[in-house]
């Protein structure tokens, strides 16, 4: 069947183009029509710049997506979670007009009122709510998140659901500082503030229990360790695409007990939970359900509502860096 699929064709180059998908359906497998796709800025940036943490060569073309609405049309004979006519959450999707995924990668929602434009962040949302769940905060913890993009700004509002406090959220950008203050941040800063490390300390104590680092930048890591507090845990859930340099880990790490732990959204269980760890599915049911009772929130986030035709200037914003592209969907409802 021919399907529309947004891809990239070279560096900073992207067309909506026609493409060819096999209708014909494995038995673990589901089809389904697109309603809504979302941007995920850090790594589409990274893809689209060229640049991969896995020595990828000749990358171009290709389809990236990971965030998914889509209604199912049909599903295989061994599917037994989803059937035809259900809508639902697809993980590691593609900017496409059709789906093909594995029952695994989706998670019907169940609230019929709650808009596919919100819903459609609960995947990203899992990949910064992984840091604070790996962090295992007690109640009245501290937790600082290092980066205020969409990962980070789901970590900021899964901390404080967990109870965690204060929540202090660090970025270069003011508008990103905003907006973690208004999800629910209790302070946020600058990386560069001559005064951080006073005003940490002032906040917390002793330095921050839990650091969830989701910038990617190798040098945040050295940062965080430094305002970590002794006995603390630092979740390494940005994907950093060069190595990490000079970390003094007997001083930074072994001497005051830290906890450094990988949080890649990919280092979770296939099938059964353990503490601190979800699976995939588990954890987008649970932000689907937090964001229908209205405790969690996705509308501020959105910058764009577009369709697929407009890709290109979608992604020449985010090739420029804009700090203030935050949350941009694709409609796929006419394609």
């Amino acid at each position: 069947m021919k399907i529309k699929s947004i891809n990239f064709v070279a560096r900073g180059e992207v067309e909506l183009q026609e493409i060819d998908l096999d209708p014909v359906l494995a038995p673990n497998e589901v089809l389904l029509k697109t309603v809504c796709t979302l941007v995920s800025p850090g790594t589409e940036f990274a893809f689209l710049n060229g640049v991969t943490n896995r020595g990828d060569d000749g990358i171009y073309p290709t389809t990236l997506g990971y965030s998914a609405v889509g209604i199912v049309l049909e599903t295989g004979s061994a599917v037994t979670r989803v059937k035809a006519g259900d809508r639902c959450l697809c993980y590691h999707s593609f900017h496409r007009s059709y789906q093909k995924m594995p029952e695994r990668d989706v998670v019907r929602i169940m609230d019929d009122k709650l808009p596919a434009e919100e819903a459609v962040f609960c995947v990203v949302g899992c990949m910064g709510f992984q840091g604070v769940r790996r962090c295992r905060p007690e109640f009245g913890e501290s937790l600082m998140v290092m980066g205020l993009g969409l990962l980070g700004l789901f970590a900021i509002q899964t901390a404080r659901l967990s109870g965690c406090f204060p929540v202090i959220g660090l970025d270069f950008h003011e508008s990103r500082r905003k907006m973690a203050l208004q999800l629910g941040a209790d302070a946020a800063f600058s990386p560069d503030d001559p005064e951080l490390k006073e005003k940490i300390m002032a906040l917390t104590g002793n330095g921050c229990n839990s650091v969830i680092e989701v910038t990617g930048n190798p040098q945040a890591v050295v940062q965080g360790l430094k305002l970590t507090a002794p006995f603390g845990r630092v979740a390494l859930v940005g994907c950093s695409r060069t190595l990490t340099q000079e970390i003094d880990f007997y001083n930074l790490v072994h001497r005051p007990g830290i906890s450094v732990i990988g949080a890649h959204n990919m280092a979770r269980p296939l099938d059964d939970r353990r503490p601190g760890v979800w699976t995939m599915p588990e954890d987008m049911a649970t932000l689907l359900k937090f964001m229908s009772a209205g405790r969690l929130h996705s509308r501020p986030l959105i910058n764009v509502i577009t369709e697929p035709a407009n890709a290109p200037a979608v992604y020449a914003k985010l090739f420029a860096r804009d700090p203030d592209q935050l949350g941009a969907v694709f409609d796929w409802q006419n394609y």
